[in-house]
């Protein structure tokens, strides 16, 4: 378990945006609002991912107070994030939308519960969340999965509403995706580490335009959570699939003994395969835990 200091000395709040010609100015608003009520110095960067719709060019026209870093072309949603962290001068940073989906309004609430916490999540599940119906059933299995994988309890796995501290962000640049997936990544990876995570239920509005997250992305987010797991402790993947493959090649084996009196082929394979997997799975834990000791 990581104890962090409580110390707030200012907030850095980073806004991507990318096609939110009709939101991005009014959301830019609301932000400095709450900002003003803010009692400890406080900044805004947005970042432009290379919008195609006049965003940029509105942008730049602005003359609210916000610091704009402007990408020529579309990097992503977690490049962008990136770019604004770097760009940071403040040790807590807030990340949010330019939709109009989050409520702004509960920053305050999450930056004093950062005081003895190393990241603070938005959690959508207030009395108004607005999710597409569509999205709700693989939303609700990657969630299970996580919290398996991970050993713990996330009542939401992706929210784009959090504070964190920027020395832990920054430790896990090398591993934290361009797009969609940061968020996820780094609520695996900081619960992971035993870093501590609060949640803070909040509503999530529906969005001004279209998303840009689509239904296929679900087998991404699915194969994410996979990979920052075992990158993060092995077994929790590798041990379930042993199991299976072993139980599996145990019935098997019955079979053939009572009922064909011969071991087939395919009895060998599965036993064998399954020995295969625990095999990979201990030495990938004795690197990472080799990887945590140095």
């Amino acid at each position: 378990m990581h104890n962090s200091a409580a110390e707030i000395n200012g907030l850095s709040i980073v806004v991507p945006v990318y096609n939110e010609v009709n939101a991005a100015l009014p959301e830019i608003r609301n932000i400095l609002k709450v900002m003003d009520g803010l009692d400890c110095p406080c900044e805004l960067i947005v970042v432009d991912d290379g919008s195609q719709d006049g965003t940029a060019d509105l942008l730049r026209q602005a003359k609210e107070p916000f610091t704009l870093v402007a990408s020529e072309t579309n990097c992503g949603y977690g490049a962008s994030l990136k770019k604004g962290i770097r760009q940071a001068q403040y040790s807590i940073i807030a990340i949010t939308d330019a939709d109009g989906t989050y409520p702004n309004e509960e920053i305050p609430a999450l930056l004093e519960q950062m005081r003895d916490a190393d990241m603070v999540v938005g959690a959508r599940t207030g009395d108004k969340v607005h999710i597409p119906l569509i999205r709700r059933p693989a939303k609700w299995v990657l969630n299970k999965l996580a919290n398996y994988l991970s050993n713990a309890d996330i009542p939401d796995l992706n929210s784009g509403l959090r504070l964190f501290r920027k020395e832990i962000a920054e430790r896990y640049f090398h591993i934290l995706p361009s797009r969609f997936s940061f968020t996820t990544t780094i609520t695996l990876a900081m619960f992971a580490d035993g870093y501590r995570v609060r949640y803070h239920s909040i509503d999530y509005h529906k969005r001004e335009g279209s998303s840009k997250i689509k239904p296929a992305d679900a087998i991404g987010f699915f194969i994410l959570i996979l990979r920052t797991i075992t990158y993060f402790s092995p077994l929790r993947t590798f041990v379930p699939l042993f199991l299976v493959l072993a139980s599996l090649g145990g019935a098997k084996l019955i079979y053939d003994v009572f009922v064909l009196q011969n071991i087939t082929d395919t009895t060998t394979f599965i036993m064998m395969s399954a020995l295969q997997v625990i095999l990979i799975g201990v030495v990938a834990d004795l690197i990472v835990r080799r990887g945590e000791m140095s």
